[in-house]
């Protein structure tokens, strides 16, 4: 009897969390489950950091400083989601 109280006290807490979590997320506080985290600086800048500690990152690196420095140099202005679409 004692360890199905506990399991569905440990039900009942996750059940909780879950709903917590879900409000935080809706008010924009964390990303959870049903918002996906934007690219953002700070992901290039532990890009940059693991290259340190693996060399082959480098390459990924240098490629997206490059395309950044492509689309800078371009008087276009940038295209949403970064996908080229060729219109016929």
């Amino acid at each position: 009897m004692k360890i199905i109280l506990w399991i569905a006290g440990i039900v009942i807490a996750a059940f909780l969390l879950d709903k917590v979590m879900l409000r935080m997320e809706s008010r924009g506080w964390i990303y959870y489950r049903r918002k996906k985290p934007s690219q953002t600086g700070l992901g290039n800048a532990f890009l940059e950091i693991q290259t340190l500690l693996d060399p082959s990152k480098k390459a990924m690196v240098e490629f997206r400083k490059e395309e950044k420095k492509e689309q800078s140099d371009s008087g276009d202005p940038p295209e949403p989601g970064r996908k080229t679409s060729e219109v016929s």
